[in-house]
């Protein structure tokens, strides 16, 4: 029977098993990818810090390009999505990436975005995000009170005040900027994020209705969350409030 060689190391030996399994943290045995269903995303590290971000609508563009200039001078680990649009797609239909992070809010937006389906099509795409789940979820989430802050753009339909009636906790210092503004999981970082001059809002306790989003999955498992969003195309406001949130932040 023949056995596996062991691989070459750069020198032109070979790593043994005791040596591979010393070494395996080395950065060139780290993954670049990382998918679930149609969603694969791009993961960039830097440094030893314990943040984790976050770009999921692949057609905020202006999010993706902040992300991508920030994590060229911070340390963390970033996970971008590949795609360019909003969905992605998934057993022949398509789903919103941001609705996949529980199978009740995995199920409602399939039912939404594929209404000719068959009970055998949601069935098949449900077990798909069943079986890969956990894994993103380990990957994305934080180790040890860590922080996760997902970028975000809006447009007209959207803004802090559709999150204000079903908030914890407020602070409003830019009314006559509703688009910009950060909602946050944990209070003590919604206290150092209200001494700050842009809007905030808080929600610590678990919403009512489980919409499938990573931020309803932190408040579940205690994660510190940050959401930031902005209107489309103001990249130097979104890269300006990532700046604070990231320096004043613990």
């Amino acid at each position: 029977m023949n056995r596996a060689r062991p691989a070459r190391r750069l020198d032109g030996g070979r790593w043994s098993r005791r040596e591979f399994l010393a070494f395996g943290w080395l950065p060139f045995f780290r993954p670049k990818h990382i998918s679930l269903a149609g969603a694969r995303f791009r993961i960039i590290r830097r440094g030893h810090a314990k943040r984790r971000f976050l770009f999921i609508h692949g057609n905020e563009e202006t999010a993706r390009a902040v992300l991508t200039e920030f994590m060229e001078t911070h340390d963390g680990v970033a996970y971008l999505i590949e795609s360019h649009t909003r969905n992605i797609p998934i057993e022949g239909g398509e789903i919103d990436p941001n609705r996949m992070f529980s199978q009740v809010g995995a199920e409602a937006s399939l039912k939404n975005l594929n209404p000719a389906w068959m009970p055998s099509q949601l069935d098949r795409a449900l077990r798909v995000l069943a079986r890969g789940r956990e894994h993103l979820v380990h990957a994305l989430l934080p180790p040890d009170r860590g922080l996760i802050c997902a970028l975000h753009n809006n447009s007209e339909q959207y803004s802090v005040t559709d999150e204000v009636p079903i908030s914890d906790g407020v602070s409003l210092k830019e009314p006559g900027n509703p688009h910009a503004f950060f909602l946050c999981t944990e209070p003590s970082d919604f206290m150092i994020l209200s001494r700050s001059p842009y809007n905030v809002v808080l929600q610590h306790d678990k919403p009512q209705a489980d919409d499938g989003s990573l931020s309803h999955l932190a408040a579940l498992r205690g994660v510190r969350y940050l959401n930031l969003e902005v209107r489309l195309g103001d990249a130097g406001r979104q890269m300006e409030m990532l700046r604070w949130a990231t320096g004043n932040l613990p």
